[in-house]
């Protein structure tokens, strides 16, 4: 299957107009026979802590991104805040192009240095999905740097998705971590990043495509576009090479954490 990840200037707190940015992105992709195309986090607004301002109630989003699949008959990714209480929650959702959801993935690690902790209610379960026969499970920003949730869906997973609004100055981190988190899983991963300025921060993008084996297939930096990778066997392929995965202890690790 093909796979588009959605780099672009995301307009702070703009949600309407990064809307309209987005749909342009999702019709290129779907020309280009993409099956499904995924945005960086906090899709619309940017990585804003101002739930009052940014979050929703009734998924008001999710119905524009319907409307979107359906007219252009692609899956599309994308991330939004839900107000939950006096908290909001990160979101992750992915749709497939009837509009249905395939999955909803609240951001198990809120991102505690910038005070994100305070303002959003952490998730407490992973998400998993299958379109096309491929196995996706979902990631934002900040839980790359923690590599138990990812080992937990490694058996359920061929592609492992990270969307981010991850800053330049820490973009060397971004860039091994992809790297890690794919040849320790013998699986994809995609990393959406965002591109542009945001509160004083500069994003260059770096979203990129890493194979099982941990080679960077495609990656742009310091500009708006999309990237596409085309995904088959690959996951499945490496681990028979190489069956490392079957040697995890698993019931010994749980002891020990």
């Amino acid at each position: 299957m093909k796979a588009a990840l959605c780099q672009f200037q995301i307009e702070f707190e703009a949600k309407q107009q990064n809307q309209q940015r987005a749909e342009q992105m999702i019709a290129s992709a779907a020309k280009e026979n993409a099956q499904i195309i995924f945005f960086p986090e906090m899709s619309f607004t940017g990585f804003s802590m101002n739930v009052s301002a940014t979050g929703e109630e009734n998924g008001e989003t999710i119905e524009v991104m319907r409307k979107y699949a359906g007219t252009y008959r692609i899956a599309v990714g994308f991330g939004w805040v839900k107000r939950n209480g006096g908290q909001g929650e990160n979101h992750y959702t992915v749709l497939d192009a009837d509009g249905n959801i395939l999955a909803d993935y609240i951001k198990i690690h809120p991102f505690s240095y910038s005070g994100e902790d305070h303002y959003f209610a952490a998730g407490n379960q992973t998400a998993v999905f299958t379109l096309s026969g491929i196995r996706f499970a979902l990631f934002i920003c900040y839980d790359l740097r923690f590599p138990e949730i990812f080992r937990a869906v490694a058996g359920d997973a061929d592609v492992m998705v990270v969307a981010a609004n991850w800053p330049q100055a820490r973009i060397p981190h971004w860039n091994k971590l992809l790297d890690a988190r794919a040849i320790e899983n013998q699986c994809w991963m995609l990393g959406i990043n965002c591109f542009g300025e945001q509160q004083s921060q500069h994003y260059n993008g770096s979203s990129k495509a890493v194979n099982p084996e941990g080679e960077t297939v495609d990656c742009l930096t310091e500009r708006e576009g999309i990237i596409f990778c085309e995904i088959g066997d690959e996951t499945a392929n490496c681990r028979r090479r190489f069956p490392a995965l079957q040697d995890r202890k698993t019931s010994l690790y749980r002891k020990l954490l």
